[in-house]
């Protein structure tokens, strides 16, 4: 029996890598299903899923609030900042005030990160995109004042002598008493509720298979992590993918919804969000 092929999006980086290991080596039995994998960054992942082109993907959850008519929400595989997130760091200190007229390097204008970055300013500031992983040596050359920075960057920003000016998990958790949810996996409806739900037990069952084996799957995960040992890529690993990822909770389902909420108020999404996951 021929299998039904579904092409998977996610990040080339190690807790994506960690997350999708059990899938992408066969330690499980998908039945009628075969996954396909293709790694890109996610500002590129939330550009394709807006056309709709992959069944399943990581996506930023600011991205999602475009993408509801296409795709539902999978109750796994969520990176959460629980107290910490994505930072604004620079040569210099700055304060929260001073940011508002500095020149920024973002990794996206779809990226959670962006949306957290302007409910912080809402003012308006200055920003370019670049590519996520050229930002810190954009702002250790001078080339920006200050560099809104996600992934591992968050880990290794003060090797390059940068400074951390506003870590927006610790903001958002100080504002709301909520993690930020920075991004999610998403199936698109089309495939129709049985396989979105088969899809979404499967991931859950990924990301367990990894946290069983932890040694394994963190192996291959560092392929993907750079400039880390493992150490470093274990703790990075840990930071993003743990219970929350299993299953966003009650608590995660709220989170997700005070963000887009909130984006909306602030008027950085145009219309209400009606989250909805695959339950």
């Amino acid at each position: 029996m021929s299998k039904r092929l579904i092409t998977v999006g996610h990040s080339p980086d190690p807790d994506d890598a960690f997350m999708f290991y059990a899938l992408a080596h066969d330690k499980l039995d998908t039945g009628d299903l075969e996954f396909r994998h293709e790694l890109q960054d996610i500002e590129t992942l939330n550009r394709r899923a807006l056309k709709g082109e992959l069944e399943v993907t990581a996506v930023s959850i600011h991205a999602y609030s475009y993408l509801l008519d296409k795709y539902a929400l999978l109750p796994s595989g969520c990176s959460m900042g629980d107290r910490y997130g994505p930072m604004v760091v620079a040569r210099e200190p700055l304060t929260i005030e001073q940011l508002k007229t500095r020149k920024i390097a973002v990794p996206g204008t779809m990226t959670t990160a962006f949306l957290a970055l302007r409910l912080l300013l809402p003012g308006g500031f200055e920003y370019e995109v670049i590519p996520f992983d050229e930002i810190l040596n954009a702002v250790e050359q001078g080339r920006f004042d200050a560099g809104l920075i996600i992934h591992e960057g968050q880990l290794t920003f003060q090797n390059q002598g940068l400074r951390l000016i506003v870590d927006l998990g610790i903001w958002w958790m100080e504002k709301t008493g909520l993690p930020l949810p920075l991004g999610g996996n998403v199936v698109r409806r089309d495939l129709g509720e049985a396989t979105m739900k088969q899809i979404s037990r499967l991931l859950k069952e990924s990301i367990q298979y990894s946290l069983d084996h932890r040694d394994d799957a963190l192996t291959y995960a560092l392929k993907y992590a750079r400039d880390m040992d493992k150490s470093l890529a274990d703790k990075f690993v840990g930071m993003y993918v743990n219970d929350w990822t299993l299953d966003y909770g009650p608590r995660g389902r709220e989170a997700v919804r005070r963000l887009l909420d909130e984006a909306h108020q602030a008027g950085v999404i145009a219309k209400p969000v009606a989250v909805e996951f695959v339950e």
